[in-house]
């Protein structure tokens, strides 16, 4: 069996069509499935949306958080939750195409574990956010080892990869980059992003941003490395300052040098309130991970094909997003 993760957030308009669009193209493919519907604390009618597809769609399941954790919790989550011997992750607004989960089953059924999708095109973004996705991404893929330049949440994953994958317990968890790193036989399909079928885009620059943060500093230690390069650096210009000054000196023209000391002065300091800004972050993180919290925390769950609904409040064991 299949299951389709839909992580949600505030897209209430979206749930019955999502639900319909994907059940149609498996039932039609006869792929056995489940439809996993993630509710990240939406502040809408998210839930209630998601219960009404259920009621209607035997097919379909939803849990909901006890608060808005983030999209890698809900990923996490989704995850854990799958009952299927394979899994696909797609955003709820069909921006990735679910015509294109077949083509990734097809491909799991042939022996491959990591089925990426990757986009052949961004679709219709600002320069501003092309710019800015083209450095994150360049910057992981530098990180990582891995070209990481067009990746997405859009994948399919064997259970081997599920399992090895909910098996970590790092609290800030980078699914586009660990789904690559667990390894396994990996192959790709290619995909246009669609336009939003309904809603607007829940990210603002804000959340962007500090998504990329979140990600990069979680998944790689590439910034604790500027403190070093900042302070070669430093040192170099040091260097070739004493030797500038100390030949002025012997040849008697020495500088006042006020204008000097002060600049060297702002550009020491700016370095080293930097440097402890980033040591300052890591140290940040560890103690978050030791806190050990759990990732997230599921309120509600609902599955009329079993007939379950609102089951009791649960977490998991790793820490929180």
């Amino acid at each position: 069996m299949l299951t389709v993760i839909l992580p949600a957030y505030n897209e209430e308009a979206m749930i019955e069509m999502a639900g319909n669009v994907i059940s149609g193209i498996l039932r039609r493919e006869e792929i056995p499935h489940e439809i996993l519907f993630v509710d990240d604390g939406s502040k809408d009618g998210t839930w209630v949306a998601i219960e009404k597809a259920a009621s209607v769609t035997p097919e379909i399941r939803g849990i909901s958080f006890s608060r808005n954790f983030g999209k890698e919790a809900a990923v996490a989550a989704g995850l854990a939750e799958a009952r299927g011997e394979c899994a696909v992750v797609l955003d709820c607004d069909l921006q990735h195409p679910p015509e294109k989960i077949v083509e990734m089953y097809r491909l799991w059924q042939q022996g491959y574990e990591v089925i990426e999708g990757v986009k052949s095109s961004r679709g219709k973004e600002s320069g501003l956010h092309a710019f800015a996705a083209k450095t994150f991404y360049g910057l992981i893929s530098a990180a990582s080892g891995f070209d990481m330049e067009n990746a997405s949440d859009f994948k399919l994953l064997d259970r081997k990869a599920i399992d090895a994958i909910v098996g970590m317990k790092e609290k800030y968890a980078f699914f586009r980059a660990l789904s690559s790193w667990v390894g396994f036989r990996t192959t790709s399909v290619t995909y246009d992003v669609q336009e939003r079928a309904a809603g607007e885009s829940k990210w603002s620059t804000r959340g962007l941003i500090k998504y990329a943060i979140n990600n990069i500093t979680s998944f790689s230690t590439a910034p604790m490395q500027i403190v070093t390069v900042c302070g070669v650096l430093v040192f170099i210009v040091s260097v070739i300052s004493g030797i500038i000054t100390l030949v002025q000196k012997l040849n008697g023209k020495a500088l006042g040098g006020f204008t000097t000391v002060i600049l060297l002065q702002g550009f020491i300091g700016s370095i080293i309130m930097i440097s402890l800004g980033l040591i300052g972050f890591y140290i940040a993180r560890i103690y978050e991970e030791l806190k050990g919290r759990p990732k997230y925390i599921i309120a509600r769950n609902v599955s009329y094909k079993s007939g379950e609904t609102d089951k009791p409040m649960k977490g998991t064991d790793e820490g929180d997003e």
